[in-house]
């Protein structure tokens, strides 16, 4: 018999599809105090979890046969994945089960705020006043809607505003347009093209890339009397710029579900009238919370009987099993996936990656962790170990591994080579010692330099004065310099990688950029 112990309340069908298994022996703890629950872990094979549950290394140590975890719903912050990983437990969650409950939060959200519903029911339900010539609103008719992000939640956004007659329009760098424009959709490359929208949605993960996506300097930009809206991720608008502009009616509306610290009881949006806010409720439909039981139930019982692991978080690959330098080489390939997509941003088109000496028989699970790097930074917590080649398959992604049994250069070599519609980039590393992990090469220039931190990629016309001129751009603004690697090729280029204690804004780049030695410029973080 496998064991599953249900952590947190879930819809009562995940509990009976639990229950009706000959080989399952399932207990529903939700109801208990976290300290009692953990007495009872020890026996669990897999665990179903929600936000209430920590999985922390107290849980861990008390659940010590424990084979995977399943948290019912999007968010894993309050799981402990590293950890799990090194024990050996696979981490899945369930993304899709609330994708409709989202979308149509988003369009409740569009709604309220061109008819103003809210304020219309509280001036007739509570002040009883019959003001009808307080209540002229806008139609979505003929409005253009800017939408950020068009992955499941973006992309049927996209069609209900259709259905409106609304003009739609999507940017989301890492799509082919084809996804957008086979729908009757839009597709721009160019971000600006979104600002100039009547209102602006966004659907990305959050990460450095999408963090303060829009601050007062997009808002600049913005049409007078813009409407926008946040049913993502706290953080991606910059809630201070967002105040003002809304303080000033620039926004005209905003729809927030998230907020950049939660619960967002005391966030100084609440105290505006020109916000429209939920408690962060994208997933509240009963609808939605019966397929999450569902989806996490039907997972729990795959992971159990060792059939599956559906949306795994993490590889189940305990310490023990790998010598310490495989395990080097893993996060040398995934880090060199992630640098690669940051350097060459674009809709990927095929993703090759060759491996020279005895890393060679560790193939498969190396390419694993190349595409999670890949498209890490595009798809965040939707990307697995477990589902990134079919991922990267149904994107259409041309994948290829190759071996060879030496290396002319190290013990053992990385290279992944990722092209896109506009280019192609390869990026090539190894390991010293076990663990200094290097990179070593990028697109034939040498470099000798761990892949970590905030980076440039500065390539350009190999001439006296550009380093100078780097240099005085960063110190004008206060820019420090941690390390600064440079290569030169036989066509008369060079090639800078430049680490920089803190963050780089577009206006420097840009600056840089207009350096006429200047070839290309890269934004990386790692």
């Amino acid at each position: 018999m496998h064991k599953i112990i249900v952590c947190d309340h879930i819809h009562q069908k995940g509990l009976d599809l639990l229950t009706n298994q000959d080989d399952i022996q399932m207990e529903n703890l939700a109801h208990l105090q976290k300290d009692e629950l953990l007495k009872l872990l020890k026996d669990a094979d897999v665990i179903i979890t929600r936000s209430s549950t920590n999985v922390d290394e107290k849980l861990l140590t008390c659940a010590k046969n424990l084979k995977a975890i399943i948290r019912a719903g999007v968010g894993v912050d309050n799981v402990d994945i590293d950890s799990c990983s090194r024990k050996g437990i696979v981490v899945m969650n369930v993304p899709t089960a609330n994708t409709i409950a989202a979308v149509e939060l988003t369009m409740a959200h569009i709604i309220n705020a061109v008819r103003n519903f809210p304020g219309a029911d509280a001036q007739l339900r509570i002040q009883k006043k019959w003001k009808r010539e307080d209540w002229y609103g806008t139609e979505l008719k003929g409005k253009k809607i800017g939408i950020i992000g068009f992955g499941n939640i973006g992309s049927r956004v996209g069609i209900r505003a259709k259905a409106f007659e609304m003009e739609v329009i999507t940017y989301d760098p890492y799509i082919f347009a084809s996804k957008a424009t086979d729908m009757g959709i839009a597709y721009t490359e160019n971000f600006e093209d979104i600002l100039k929208c009547d209102i602006i949605t966004i659907h990305t993960p959050k990460n450095e890339e999408t963090k303060n996506m829009i601050t007062a300097k997009e808002i600049k930009q913005m049409k007078e009397g813009v409407i926008l809206i946040n049913c993502a991720r706290g953080g991606l608008y910059n809630e201070d710029d967002l105040y003002d502009a809304l303080k000033s009616h620039k926004i005209r509306w905003a729809g927030i579900d998230v907020f950049n610290k939660e619960p967002g009881t005391d966030n100084k949006l609440l105290d505006l009238d020109n916000v429209y806010v939920t408690p962060h409720i994208g997933a509240n439909t009963l609808e939605s919370q019966e397929q999450i039981a569902l989806q996490a139930a039907q997972a729990a019982l795959e992971a159990a009987r060792g059939a599956n692991y559906p949306n795994a978080l993490n590889l189940p690959v305990k310490e023990a099993d790998l010598p310490k330098s495989v395990k080097a080489y893993l996060e040398l390939t995934q880090k060199l996936g992630f640098f690669c997509a940051q350097a060459n941003k674009g809709a990927i088109t095929s993703v090759h990656l060759n491996l020279e000496g005895e890393i060679g028989k560790y193939a498969d699970s190396l390419m694993a962790f190349a595409l999670v790097g890949v498209l890490k930074s595009s798809l965040g917590d939707k990307i697995n170990y477990i589902n990134a080649q079919f991922i990267a398959k149904e994107r259409g992604i041309e994948m290829s591994v190759k071996t060879k049994k030496n290396s002319n250069s190290y013990k053992n070599l990385v290279t992944i080579s990722l092209a896109t519609a506009q280019e192609s980039l390869s990026a090539s590393g190894t390991v010293f010692e076990e663990d200094i992990i290097k990179l070593t090469d990028i697109n034939g220039f040498n470099i000798d330099i761990e892949p970590k931190g905030r980076m440039i990629l500065f390539k350009n016309t190999d001439i006296p004065g550009v380093i100078g001129n780097v240099g005085n751009i960063l110190g004008k603004h206060s820019i420090n310099i941690a390390d600064f690697r440079l290569s030169r090729n036989s066509n008369k280029e060079a090639l800078a990688l430049i680490v920089l204690d803190s963050q780089i804004s577009e206006n420097v780049i840009q600056e840089l950029r207009g350096i006429p030695a200047c070839i290309s410029i890269r934004n990386v973080t790692i």
